[in-house]
């Protein structure tokens, strides 16, 4: 193996490190939305604490930790398909990144 072709390969994975960071960066961004005047960030976290709302509404704390009332049914849908329409697209970036390396 010859220098240039391990400097080739070290700046290619250092370039698809730094493009996968950007990327979740990117998602990151895109997760965070607004309802019943809260900010929240759709994630496991957010999912978890309304699937274990029994009632049908729950004040739960929004990204700047202010109480907002729910109706922990509707917003636990909402959460669920932002959050998977934002994975889905996610992977679908980063399967074309990972194809160009």
């Amino acid at each position: 193996m010859t220098t240039d072709t391990i400097v080739a390969t070290a700046r290619a994975r250092f370039d698809h490190e730094a493009a996968k960071r950007t990327l979740k960066e990117k998602y990151q961004a895109k997760l965070t939305f607004a309802h019943n005047g809260g900010l929240w960030l759709a994630g496991p976290e957010l999912l978890a604490t309304l699937a274990a709302c029994a009632a049908p509404t729950a004040v739960i704390l929004d990204l700047y930790d202010t109480p907002i009332q729910v109706d922990s049914r509707e917003f636990r849908d909402q959460v669920r398909t932002h959050w998977q329409e934002q994975m889905n697209a996610w992977l679908v970036e980063y399967d074309e990144l990972a194809k160009k390396r």
